[in-house]
């Protein structure tokens, strides 16, 4: 009696490979080219998965979120997730943190620009703000805002930003007279 035995290993380079041991007739063959087949369409179809969901992708490559700073003749590496405010004082900036701050020797424009796509919304021409630690806004009689964040810090949002509030949320409900134009 023949026993014939089908492995299916994977390569170094992440490639299906199979082994036939004690094959004798073509359908054992015809078996192997078929499991191959399988193994590259699944390893195919992944990869086509991670492109058509950029999640996945960020998944499966995480981002780093900090950011390095020269403090004091040192570079400092902070998560960009604990910084709550940005605020400038003359030419420099402040990344300010719930237990500390960290002065840096950039226009608030560059940092501004920069930080835009990692979810810090201007809210004067002096202060950027983490949307995530947003706990509140409330309009004032002068046009402006005010804005909390968490510990409770309050900043103005003045009329020349405050079409920048709208990126605080997805999507708002019952809001439709909060940003009058």
């Amino acid at each position: 009696m023949n026993t014939l035995m089908n492995t299916l290993k994977i390569g170094p380079a992440g490639h299906a490979m199979s082994s036939l041991e004690g094959a004798s007739d073509g359908r054992v063959a015809q078996h192997s080219y078929a499991a191959l087949a399988i193994a590259h369409d699944a390893r195919e179809q992944t990869a086509s998965s991670t492109e058509t969901f950029p999640g996945l992708r960020a998944l499966a490559k995480p981002q780093s979120l900090r950011v390095a700073i020269k403090v004091r003749g040192k570079i400092l590496f902070i998560n960009l997730g604990d910084v709550v405010a940005v605020q400038a004082k003359g030419k420099c900036v402040w990344l300010r943190q719930n237990a500390s701050s960290y002065l840096l020797r950039e226009s608030i424009s560059v940092v501004a620009e920069r930080l835009e796509s990692r979810g810090f919304i201007r809210i004067h021409r002096s202060v950027l703000v983490n949307a995530s630690f947003v706990e509140e806004i409330w309009p004032l009689s002068t046009g402006e805002y005010c804005l909390r964040v968490e510990g409770g810090k309050e900043y103005t949002v003045t009329r020349t930003y405050k079409k920048n509030l709208q990126s605080l949320a997805e999507f708002w409900i019952g809001t439709g007279a909060f940003f009058p134009s």
